[in-house]
């Protein structure tokens, strides 16, 4: 098959995904769409749990290997949808869905281009793919539990919405969760120290707070307060005022020196949910990267997360759509995104050969 047909293939995988119902934890269902899809173009996948993946054919020894990853899990639908989430239709040009765009359409595509090369004599690399579950939450049983079984894997091109350009880094992630701790008293006298006075101080500090290091890729490290809950009683001065703080680390700091700073600057007490979210990237000067750029695209550094945070390895995340599109009503992928992607995604793998040592 040439590369224009599977097109047609992509085009009804992606239809079938967003039919289908794939909540972070509840992949079930796609997984085993994406079992029967691999195996009806004679592909022999595997499944752990709902990750499902794929070895190229004529796999060598000494020849590098190059994951392609996406995610099948989606969000579930925000307020607002105009159209049936689930209903996959298409109007003028584009497919509406839940998880069109994030990242059904860099999904498919990848699937595509794991086709095309699967057989071919001329691959430059081993390939592996894997459609991964939980990416929407950073699960334990998604890309991280997959990855041990996968083998040694040399660097990864990782499928969201990019518009096809190359984001050769992303932030990290830090979430926190603060507890500011008063004195309770009675709201009518002069006693107690009220916790939400003390949190508004630690907040603004967040709010207002400048790291010295910037990345000339992702910029400063953004901090911003998310949540805060304090009181039980109008008439009660509150002794605690828990607050979340979202953290997104460019690549001067680690998760843990942020946390090390803000503890040090803040009276709240401070716990963080996970530190294993740090920013991601891939040398500007990696075959993946001048492959990209010798078609015509260009670099950026991403703000937002992906699996790629919890990859030991180089990778690029590129893929079809716009991250703005991504968990908004009426969620959509221009059905030309998706040729463009699959074309684009054959043509980065052929162009990696001209860059990778003799």
């Amino acid at each position: 098959m040439e590369l224009p047909a599977y097109y047609s293939a992509a085009l009804e995988l992606l239809r079938q995904l967003i039919r289908t119902p794939s909540f972070s934890r509840e992949e079930q269902a796609t997984a085993e769409l994406l079992e029967a899809f691999l195996q009806e173009h004679g592909v022999t996948s595997h499944r752990l749990g709902n990750n499902v993946w794929a070895r190229s054919a004529n796999w060598r020894s000494g020849r590098p290997t190059l994951l392609l990853n996406s995610h099948h899990d989606t969000v579930k639908p925000v307020t607002g949808w105009q159209r049936d989430p689930f209903g996959a239709q298409e109007e003028n040009g584009r497919l509406y869905g839940l998880g069109s765009n994030d990242a059904g359409a860099s999904l498919v595509a990848l699937l595509a281009t794991f086709l095309y090369w699967h057989n071919r004599p001329d691959l430059p690399a081993n390939l592996l793919v894997a459609a991964s579950a939980e990416e929407e939450i950073s699960g334990a049983q998604g890309i991280a539990s997959l990855l041990p079984h996968l083998g040694t894997i040399d660097f990864a091109l990782v499928g969201e919405p990019t518009q096809m350009q190359l984001a050769v880094a992303e932030k990290g992630l830090l979430v926190i969760d603060a507890e500011a701790i008063g004195v309770a008293g009675h709201a009518a006298r002069e006693e107690g120290v009220n916790a939400i006075y003390v949190a508004m101080r630690d907040i603004e500090q967040v709010r207002t707070w400048q790291l010295e290091k910037v990345s000339s890729l992702l910029g400063p490290v953004k901090m911003t307060v998310t949540q805060i809950e304090a009181g039980k009683q109008h008439n009660v001065v509150p002794d605690s005022c828990r607050f979340v703080i979202d953290v997104r680390t460019n690549e001067c700091y680690t998760n843990e020196e942020v946390f090390t700073l803000l503890q040090a600057t803040l009276q709240s007490t401070l716990k963080a949910r996970s530190f294993r979210l740090n920013s991601s990237g891939i040398p500007l000067d990696h075959p993946l990267v001048r492959s990209g750029l010798a078609l015509g695209r260009s670099c950026y550094g991403s703000p937002t997360l992906s699996d790629q945070a919890l990859m030991p390895f180089p990778s690029l995340k590129m893929g079809c759509g716009d991250s703005a599109r991504s968990h908004t009503a009426d969620e959509y992928i221009e059905l030309a995104e998706l040729a463009e992607g699959i074309t684009l995604y054959s043509r980065l793998i052929a162009g990696i050969s001209a860059f990778l040592p003799n």
